[in-house]
């Protein structure tokens, strides 16, 4: 079994988004992932509780519930068939309790946004765990996800320069797309979408399907035998369950133009982006 951690201090960094897109498709692919809820939001758990029952099946653990009935060890048990445990971590997580949150994860995921504030809170989290956690780099269990892109962006330039300057491996560059925002709502992920509709989506969810496995193409072939999928992220495009919405499964509108990239001009705000990527490294000690 498999434990995967979404970890990120600042809220709003894309941790659920993440977390139950990589529970459905593994779910899609026929193995059996349990998500970990620990924020108190709960929006993991509402996540699973709107899928229906032809959809691949994902068991859920409201970890962020405390029953003084039971032990907590009986309240975080895990289902005996589960080959993943994907862990959705609350915002403001406290330093001290990240050795506890990561001491058994085989795999550690940072999503990041492309912005100067959330640039600072990924090099404070990465210290900690480098630090706190005691997590070598050598260990390629940290794994950083730019999450939200838009390509050729000075922002998404200057977020990329910064990750490179911290050792750490960057697993995947999410797009900025509404399928997500759909998804979330009717509790599917992109990779039950039909392909016409979420195929550049669930492109980039290759490579870090390709690192979790340990190595690309080396992906573990899912129960049953088959190998459909193990390296590769493609849509699974289900029909739709009777009732279900239409924009579930049909064309979302087309995202925004992305603003073209230049270089950085004398008034450019993205200038004080670049300078706040070099006082973020030099912060952490990279």
């Amino acid at each position: 079994m498999q434990r995967i951690v979404v970890l990120n201090p600042k809220g709003g960094s894309g941790k659920t988004t993440i977390a139950i897109n990589l529970a459905s498709y593994l779910a899609t692919r026929r193995y059996t992932p349990v998500l970990m809820d620990f924020d108190p939001q709960g929006s993991t758990l509402r996540w699973v509780r709107k899928r229906r029952p032809a959809q691949a099946p994902i068991h859920a653990i409201a970890a962020f519930e405390k029953d003084s009935r039971t032990t907590r060890a009986f309240q975080l048990r895990v289902p005996d068939v589960a080959t993943h445990v994907i862990v959705d971590t609350p915002a403001a997580l406290d330093p001290r309790q990240l050795s506890d949150m990561t001491r058994d994860a085989d795999k550690i995921l940072v999503p990041v946004l492309p912005s100067d504030i959330d640039i600072h809170a990924c090099s404070r989290c990465i210290r900690d765990l480098l630090l706190v956690a005691k997590i070598s780099r050598d260990e390629n269990r940290i794994g950083v996800i730019a999450n939200r892109i838009r390509r050729n962006t000075l922002t998404y330039q200057s977020l990329i320069r910064f990750l490179h300057t911290l050792g750490i491996p960057i697993v995947a560059t999410i797009r900025d797309s509404q399928n997500y925002v759909r998804g979330a709502e009717i509790g599917i992920g992109v990779h039950e979408m039909k392909s016409y509709v979420a195929q550049e989506d669930v492109a980039q969810w290759v490579p870090l399907v390709e690192w979790l496995a340990g190595s690309p193409g080396d992906a573990q072939a899912p129960p049953g035998g088959s190998s459909e999928g193990a390296g590769t992220a493609a849509a699974a495009g289900p029909p739709p369950a009777a009732g279900e919405p239409a924009s579930a499964v049909e064309p979302v509108a087309p995202a925004e133009p992305e603003a073209p990239a230049g270089p950085l001009g004398p008034g450019d705000s993205s200038q004080a982006l670049s300078g706040e990527v070099a006082v973020a490294a030099a912060a952490a000690g990279f």
